[in-house]
């Protein structure tokens, strides 16, 4: 009887993990705007690049480079650098899936130690392209 309750339980369990791993495209962008936001924190700007189209673009002027430039110029200015979230929505495009956008007001902060020395905060909205599978950073813009 004990094995029949063990082979139930095991059989319950695979169910489960089998249903939690079904594709759910909003949670993949999801878990990649959380991925852009720790590469970011852990200062790492080539797995930063990582998550950044090719074809990236910010406020209709700025290329991946600049993401590259910007990002190493902040990581050597601040010990350590945070993103903070606040009203932060991912949805898909209804008409193009391979599209999603986020929307959030952030705030960024540089500091050396406990307190920030520099905080900005902004307005952004983000287009990700699903590229080979994985959501990437094509357009950025900000106020």
């Amino acid at each position: 009887m004990l094995l029949w309750k063990l082979a139930t339980a095991a059989l319950a369990i695979t169910l489960l993990l089998v249903g939690c791993g079904r594709d759910d495209p909003e949670a993949a962008l999801q878990a990649a705007v959380e991925t852009l936001q720790n590469r970011i924190e852990n200062k790492d700007t080539s797995q930063l690049l990582d998550v950044v189209h090719t074809e990236f673009s910010a406020n209709r002027e700025l290329d991946r480079d600049w993401v590259r430039r910007t990002a190493a110029l902040m990581f050597l200015r601040h010990r350590s650098v945070s993103v903070i979230a606040l009203n932060n929505r991912s949805w898909i495009d209804p008409t193009y899936p391979d599209k999603g956008y986020s929307e959030a007001q952030i705030a960024l902060t540089g500091a050396e130690g406990w307190l920030p020395q520099r905080l900005g905060h902004y307005d952004v909205r983000l287009e990700w392209w699903l590229t080979d599978g994985e959501w990437q950073l094509a357009r950025l813009n900000w106020e």
